[in-house]
Order: structure tokens, then C-alpha cells, then sequence
């Protein structure tokens, strides 16, 4: 059973109080069983996360994070420089969670609290890009189009499935683009609708169709998706358990590697997370095992 002294929970100032009131409620009795001391921290603007874990990252045993994937981007993009780098502890509060997903943390706050303090520490890889540092999935042309298209009012409405229906939306429109992919054994260059590197392994809840995915193997999968149709579209936003790769495999390639730099004929917005942060070209390397996750046992 996990223990520490010293610890900082960050919380979303923007849920409301009564909201922020009930979710603490549920979550600081089992915390506080296992953190002797724990600083709350809530955040009211964005980049409060980050500047947060910057400056009590170091002096905690532990940083939680209670929010949703744009937090935990936030809050890993001010611990990766640090020297000394806590635990972290994700606690799901949006709408996707993907990363808690993938860590295999419960959805329902009291079971992940409960969970992950009877869990263990486990090394996990983190990527750094020019514009920082991600746990999940960086993607350039369908799914960051994806993401710029959906619509706020679907996105609250129907959560995940705001994203297939965003997908849908943008295929229509979606024109092949040129690019040189550099990874470690080879150099690609063709044409795709998309290009996504995956560290973790779940994108708008849903799990992608590739079993072999780790997230502390010090390697990324790449996926390139050549053919804007309807029938890749399905394998891929649907996620079904598996995709039958070979009668695919004109139209989706995979790849494994520790680097990439990719250059693209036109300027390309590059989505992060779920979020836009830079634009091509781009150079992304895997840093092994570079953060230390508190997770529920038997995950990765």
C-alpha cells in the first residue's frame, strides 16, 4: 500500500464550488489516509497547473491530479524538467480521462482513489516535442482536424461520440498532404490523411485497435492512415478490439520507434493531447520510463 509524507492535490477551479466541495469530499478522506501532509491547490486560469507543479513539484513525495486530460497535459509539461520529480496520481475529472484509462484507473473518483492508493509505482514513458511534454498522442491532418471541428454543444452533450461525429464532418473535406517521416530504422516519404503517434492507448475513451501498445517500453506506435474512406474511418474511430491489418494494409501502416521527425509541404497544425500546441515540422523523442505513476496493479 502506497504511502507518502508530503503531497499537493491540483484541482479545476472553474467546475463550480459546489461541484469542487462534493468532488473533494469524495476524494480527501481516502487521500489523506495515505499523504501526511497534503496541500490543495485549484486552479482558476490556464497554466496555473503548470506553474503549480514547477514550484512544489520537487519538495512533494507525490502530485495528484484531479482533472481531465488538458490538466494532466498541464501538470506533466511542469514536472518533466525537473530534477527531482514526484509520484503522480491521476484522479479522472473530465470528459475523455484517456490517460487514466489507459493507466487502467476506475472512472467512479471514490474507486480510483481507493485503487491507486492500494496500488503500486510503476515507470511510464513520457514524449517530449518541441513544444513540450505528452503522455497520450501527438497526430497531424484527420484527428487534429477532428479536434478543431468539434462542436462545443456535442462535446457536452454526448462526450465521445462528439468526436466520431466530428470525424464524419471532417472526412468529406479531407485531401491527402505530402510528408518525410524519420524514425529510427527507416525514412518514409508518401502521402496520408493522417499521421499519429500513440504513447498511450485510448483517444476519446475508446481503445485503439492495436494490442501490443505499452506505455513503459520506451518506444512509440505510428500509424499512418493513407486513404480518406469510410471503412478505415469505422476500424479506427469505432475502435473495435482489433483491425484486421492485412486487409488494410494498403491504407494504415504501423511503425515502432524511440524518435521521430517528421516535415510536412505545407505548415500543419499538430494536435497534442487532444489540443493544438505547434505546428509542423516536428521532432518528438520518448523519454523511457521518465515519470514514476502511482497505478492500480496488474495495468501496463
Amino acid at each position: 500500500m502506497a504511502e507518502f509524507k508530503k503531497g499537493i492535490l491540483i484541482y479545476n477551479g472553474n467546475a463550480g464550488q459546489k461541484d469542487a466541495e462534493k468532488t473533494l469530499g469524495v476524494c480527501i478522506p481516502i487521500i489523506s489516509q495515505h499523504v501526511e501532509q497534503l496541500l490543495l491547490l485549484q486552479t482558476k486560469k490556464p497554466l496555473d497547473a503548470l506553474e503549480f507543479c514547477r514550484e512544489h513539484g520537487e519538495e512533494s513525495d507525490i502530485v495528484i491530479i484531479l482533472g481531465g486530460d488538458g490538466t494532466v497535459h498541464e501538470c506533466i509539461n511542469g514536472l518533466g524538467g525537473l530534477e527531482n520529480r514526484p509520484v503522480i496520481a491521476i484522479l479522472p475529472g473530465g470528459t475523455c480521462n484517456d490517460f487514466s484509462r489507459t493507466l487502467g484507473i476506475p472512472q467512479n473518483l471514490r474507486k480510483a482513489a481507493e485503487c491507486m492508493f492500494e496500488g503500486e509505482v510503476r515507470g511510464v514513458d513520457a514524449a517530449e516535442s518541441t513544444s513540450g511534454y505528452f503522455l497520450n498522442f501527438w497526430g497531424i491532418g484527420l484527428i487534429a482536424e477532428t479536434s478543431e471541428n468539434i462542436n462545443d454543444t456535442e462535446k457536452a452533450l454526448l462526450g465521445r461520440v462528439s468526436y466520431f461525429l466530428s470525424a464524419l464532418r471532417t472526412i468529406k473535406s479531407m485531401k491527402p498532404f505530402t510528408f518525410k517521416l524519420e524514425l529510427d530504422d527507416r525514412v518514409i516519404e508518401d502521402e496520408a490523411i493522417m499521421v499519429l503517434l500513440a504513447n498511450g492507448r485510448m483517444i476519446g475513451t475508446n481503445e485503439l485497435p492495436y494490442p501490443d501498445i505499452q506505455i513503459d517500453d520506451g518506444l512509440a506506435d505510428i500509424f499512418i492512415i493513407k486513404e480518406a474512406s469510410f471503412t478505415v474511418l469505422k476500424e479506427i474511430f469505432t475502435m473495435k478490439d482489433t483491425i484486421d491489418w492485412d486487409h488494410l494494409d494498403s491504407q494504415l501502416q504501423h511503425y515502432r520507434t524511440s524518435i521521430m521527425k517528421i516535415e510536412t509541404e505545407d505548415e500543419m497544425n499538430c494536435d497534442t493531447d487532444g489540443e493544438v500546441y505547434s505546428s509542423t515540422p516536428e521532432s518528438i523523442r520518448i523519454l523511457h520510463q521518465h515519470f514514476q505513476m502511482l497505478v492500480p496493479k496488474v495495468v501496463i
